[in-house]
């Protein structure tokens, strides 16, 4: 009876199978995109079911688009030969579809049908990527979302923090060839480097101060006076929390806010090492205005200026990104697994049986996971896997606090 395709119908979601043969409603599976930089997106193609000629009505049901059809080919080697149709089972290619991209399907659309789209691997290793000369920023990132359309598996992004723009990937030796396709196809040259981690700061003591802020001019002068509780969050949230507690009206309601924003601003770059602050609680209690010359200008200073004052006695310290990591490998390479993650500073949670192999949970600081992809498959014979996310901060070991601290002044190259 011929070869069955099994898809869904993406009107109502229900499983429809469709026979490769000639005279069944026409369908196909996008299944590789190239990226050329003179012929542009070819995207390739096998016929599930009817055929294919320069008339047929492309319909994409995952984007909802209609395609033309801009020229029908099979590929011979670099060549592409021209063809005037397909037929059931054929591979091909086609040109510059608009809207299609790899994994989608391309159907009848008077009997649409829509194939299940091909799973990639999480991306498992990220590098901050920069033009190696200045003014190619387009050029390298233009090419890069080219490269993309041709493998899905690598994957763009913006760091919101440290403004960095980051390429993911399933390993160092994935990352190079998409960085040598790059500078081969399309003429861009780009330099990958481990990302910046986003270090945190907070404090480990409460203490009270006072911002007072007077200044005296021609005319108005400027006053504002503040007394603030500093004291760490200790229920593990990451939050900077504001409270109130003025009575009396020693500082005017609508003067406040402007202390709180004050604060808000300073802790954005703490006074270590200028990284954003973290659970830290900041109580106004008590303070004094004067009818005149008080502005909520001057109430902002007098927050920052008693922030500056609390971080010298506070104890502030430095915190780094503890992520969650999960290696699955097997029986025998279990010992070399645990003692490499021991040496990246891993505190070890547990470990699960899984039908010869092993699943490893670890918490392991985010600085010490640069190039693990690479260490895992050599340590594993490429039998290793791994995942990650973020998980909490805990506090730098005071060693490495002074090595961040010396490089982020510039008494270290950074």
């Amino acid at each position: 009876n011929g070869l069955y395709w099994a898809g869904k119908d993406p009107r109502t979601g229900e499983d429809i199978t469709r026979i490769c043969k000639d005279d069944q409603p026409f369908s196909a599976f996008v299944y590789k995109t190239i990226a050329d930089p003179f012929v542009g997106k070819l995207s390739l193609f096998r016929i599930f079911s009817g055929m294919l000629s320069g008339q047929t009505t492309l319909y994409n049901p995952g984007k909802d688009k209609t395609e033309k059809c801009g020229g029908i080919y099979i590929l011979r080697g670099k060549k592409q030969v021209v063809k005037e149709s397909l037929h059931a089972g054929d591979i091909g290619a086609m040109a510059k579809l608009q809207y299609t991209s790899t994994g989608d399907t391309l159907c009848d659309p008077a009997n649409p049908v829509i194939y299940p789209p091909i799973e990639y691997p999480k991306p498992c290793i990220s590098k901050a990527v920069y033009a190696a000369k200045q003014g190619e920023e387009d050029k390298v990132f233009s090419g890069l979302q080219r490269l993309m359309e041709e493998d899905p598996s690598v994957t763009l992004s913006k760091d919101p923090e440290t403004m960095e723009t980051l390429l993911s990937g399933q390993g160092e030796m994935h990352l190079d060839v998409i960085r040598s396709k790059l500078a081969s196809k399309f003429g861009a040259n780009c330099v990958l480097k481990d990302p910046k981690i986003p270090y945190r700061e907070t404090i480990r003591k409460t203490v009270k101060v006072q911002g007072r802020h007077k200044k005296q001019t021609g005319g108005h002068g400027q006053f504002g006076d503040v007394w603030i509780e500093f004291s760490p969050v200790t229920d593990g949230s990451t939050d900077i929390v504001f409270e109130d507690a003025v009575v009396g009206g020693v500082v005017p309601r609508n003067f406040i806010p402007s202390v709180e924003k004050g604060l808000r601003e300073c802790m954005v770059h703490g006074v270590l090492a200028g990284y954003p602050m973290v659970s830290v609680k900041a109580k106004l209690y008590d303070g004094s205005y004067h009818p005149v010359d008080s502005s909520e200008m001057a109430f902002k200073i007098a927050g920052s200026m008693a922030f500056k004052e609390a971080m010298r006695e506070a104890d502030p310290v430095l915190l780094e990104p503890i992520m969650k990591v999960s290696v699955i490998v097997p029986d025998e390479y279990m010992g070399d697994v645990i003692g490499d993650l021991n040496s990246r500073r891993g505190q070890i949670q547990g470990m699960e049986a899984m039908a010869g192999t092993q699943r490893v949970n670890a918490f392991v600081p985010l600085a010490q996971m640069f190039g693990y992809a690479t260490d895992l498959r050599s340590r594993t014979q490429g039998r290793g896997q791994y995942t990650m996310e973020p998980s909490h901060y805990i506090e730098l070991p005071k060693s490495l606090q002074e090595k961040l601290i010396n490089k982020r002044a510039g008494r270290e190259n950074y």
